[in-house]
């Protein structure tokens, strides 16, 4: 009996890791109908039919629990109901482009991270799995930095860089398939409210700041020159955002925003469009009362809390020791879910495209602040530039416990 259950499991295993090879080989040459005779026939060689369409019917299910989850009662609401159903904290994934160049990945290039959606997809899918495995409730696609322009500066055209948009998203849905389905065949998740279920996964489609494409550091300064206003953001943004919000993702990740013009222009945007997904805004700072571009925190999320689109606001990719004070700023002007997901303490040198150590704290440290950033008022926790799996892990354990020996927060 125990022969045949390993075997089964190894069986299991074999079709999760052809399945992981199918969808990159399918995405490269999808447009074939050949090619997508040969998939089909190696899925059936794998599993018989009923269970290839099994597992269809079973994603479709799921996608449809996460568009319910996100789509009904407003937007507002349907978050609260996903934070409930975390047990009152989420917890969001870490880096994504330091851990692709841990596995390997050269981002030396103005695409940073999304060049991997070009060179190796398989990767991304990696990453994702690996924060899911530490017990992440929301994964951030590979988009940060994926732009329409700056694809097309790369010669791509127009239909081939909202391709490899849709392809950011469609990475991370297949990571988290392939992860409840590895559930499905284990057990069950353990939720942070001590009971048992399947855990709840979002997927948000990353949305950098104007200055991320411009690769030149003014994403960290968040000095873009006279010359551009709030229509000339609005219009860079706008094809990129519709093209991921129909994508498939559950909401939308404007992250690292340096100033508050980016941050109107992208409130009037998601308005203007009538993206049907909820968004939310995380902002930088490098001082811990400002945000990079010297405008007012509580200015930049006063923004976030007049727009019926965005469902949270928060901080990412600055220093653990400045994230308590900026939260205690950020409750002064909005009743809004907080979220907070640091880098690991370094300084990013932007000319030279560089790390420095300034006397970061170490992982153990990073995590020992999440209990006084709850305290605080965060209710979603993660990680950014520099923070592993291990970290997300460690923040998972902290979470759990707390979520135990602290009473959940009162979502309305």
């Amino acid at each position: 009996m125990g022969l045949m259950h390993n075997r089964t499991l190894i069986i299991n295993k074999t079709i999760i890791k052809w399945r992981e090879v199918i969808f990159d080989f399918t995405r490269i040459v999808g447009s074939f109908s050949l090619w997508n005779t040969i998939t089909v026939t190696a899925l059936r060689g794998l599993s018989s039919e009923s269970d290839v369409v099994k597992r269809r019917e079973e994603r479709e299910e799921r996608r449809e629990d996460a568009a319910r989850m996100m789509g009904s009662g407003g937007f507002e609401s349907s978050f609260a109901d996903f934070l409930r159903q975390c047990g009152g904290y989420a917890v969001l994934d870490g880096g994504l482009a330091t851990e692709l160049e841990r596995h390997g990945a050269n981002l030396n290039d103005p695409l940073w991270s999304a060049k991997c959606l070009l060179t190796s997809p398989h990767l991304i899918r990696r990453v994702h799995l690996d924060y899911l495995d530490a017990g992440a409730n929301v994964i951030i696609t590979a988009s940060y930095q994926a732009t329409i322009q700056g694809f097309e500066a790369k010669g791509l055209s127009k239909q081939e860089s909202e391709t490899l948009l849709r392809r950011s998203v469609e990475i991370a849905v297949e990571a988290r398939d392939i992860y409840s389905e590895r559930c499905a065949k284990s057990t069950t998740d353990v939720m942070r409210n001590g009971g048992k279920s399947v855990r709840p996964i979002l997927v948000a489609a990353s949305v950098g700041s104007y200055g991320a494409y411009l690769a030149d550091g003014s994403e960290y300064s968040g000095n873009y020159g006279p010359k551009i206003s709030k229509e000339t953001l609005k219009d860079f943004h706008r094809r990129r955002v519709q093209v991921l919000a129909n994508a498939g993702a559950d909401l939308i990740a404007f992250e690292t925003i340096p100033n508050l013009l980016e941050a109107q222009a992208y409130a009037e945007l998601l308005e203007e469009e009538s993206i049907k997904i909820p968004a939310w805004f995380a902002f930088n700072s490098k001082d811990g009362i400002n945000v990079v571009s010297g405008d007012s925190i509580q200015a930049c999320a006063a923004v976030a809390e007049s727009s019926r689109h965005v469902v949270a606001v928060g901080i990412n990719c600055t220093p653990p020791r400045f994230i308590h004070g900026l939260i205690t700023s950020i409750q002064r002007v909005t009743d809004k879910p907080i979220l907070v997901y640091p880098n690991s303490g370094e300084t990013y040198n932007a000319e030279l495209k560089r790390w420095k150590s300034t006397g970061a704290a170490n992982e153990a440290d990073f995590v020992s602040h999440v209990g006084e950033w709850c305290e605080a008022g965060a209710t979603l926790v993660g990680g950014c530039c520099r923070t592993t799996p291990n970290t997300i892990r460690a923040i998972s354990t902290a979470l759990y416990n707390k979520s135990i020996n602290v009473k959940i927060p009162q979502l309305q």
